[in-house]
């Protein structure tokens, strides 16, 4: 059984598989499709697993001052889930439902298309605009014109112990900002709610904490200077391999005018 199952490989879920995964959570990312999913299970994909599958550029994101291909920043997201420790797999979740009636720590059973049923103690819900796979637990979906939002608490938790939503099934606003942010708040109480550390994400120079005579934190660590020049060469050479040649292929288009 996972600690925790994502379901939604978009900027918001990806977001909380970071977290999760970091915190020491055994993190498994259930992505609908996208243009380079990294594993395949045995279920099919639609190819369309996130938004910005569709965006040309993504202008607003703090970080990238003339805007980044929002595809390539899908990708690097995804790695940086997977080095996590997350596993990020190709699927769709068909239903959720509680192990046990009575007993909601007991976790929940994943129904999937066309693959064998998943286990996970804890599940995110972050498949904006597919929430159908909801319905057997009664979370609370609020109706909206054609759309279904999941209703949250501040924390993303919803009606249903241990079934969160994060992003804009939550009713977040449509900006992948925002997407992540939340992803991340999510994934905080999910950490909070499990038997994990509470998580810091604080990487110190050497000294930072023991040069006070205090203990170094759950989640933070402190790092000699050698290291720290080690880890920013590394992190230069990896943005530079990944920015070194345009994304030739044209991003994917909204199924209305596919289908024209």
């Amino acid at each position: 059984m996972r600690d925790v199952c994502i379901v939604g490989g978009g900027v918001a879920g990806l977001a909380a598989a970071i977290f999760t995964a970091r915190a020491g959570l055994d993190t498994l990312v259930i992505d609908s499709g996208g243009r380079t999913p990294p594993r395949s299970r045995a279920q099919s994909g639609n190819r369309d697993g996130s938004t910005l599958e569709r965006n040309a550029s993504l202008e607003n994101y703090p970080g990238f001052p003339d805007g980044v291909d929002a595809r390539r920043y899908l990708d690097l997201t995804r790695e940086q889930a997977q080095i996590a420790g997350a596993t990020i797999e190709l699927g769709r979740v068909t239903s959720i439902e509680p192990k046990d009636e009575t007993a909601l720590e007991a976790g929940f059973v994943l129904e999937t298309e066309g693959g064998e049923p998943l286990e996970a103690r804890r599940v995110i819900a972050a498949s904006w605009s597919d929430s159908e796979y909801l319905v057997p637990l009664d979370v609370g979906r609020i109706q909206r014109g054609s759309k279904q939002f999941v209703s949250v608490d501040d924390a993303g938790r919803t009606a249903v112990d241990g079934i969160y939503a994060a992003g804009r099934l939550a009713n977040e606003p449509h900006q992948a900002i925002v997407a992540a942010g939340h992803g991340a708040k999510v994934a905080l109480a999910v950490i909070h709610d499990s038997d994990a550390n509470f998580y810091h994400d604080w990487v110190a120079p050497e000294d930072y904490f023991t040069g006070r005579d205090r203990e170094v934190p759950p989640g933070c660590e402190e790092i000699s200077d050698e290291e720290r020049r080690r880890r920013d060469e590394q992190a230069r050479a990896r943005l530079l391999e990944a920015f070194a040649e345009p994304l030739d292929e044209r991003p994917t288009m909204h199924p209305s005018v596919a289908e024209e």
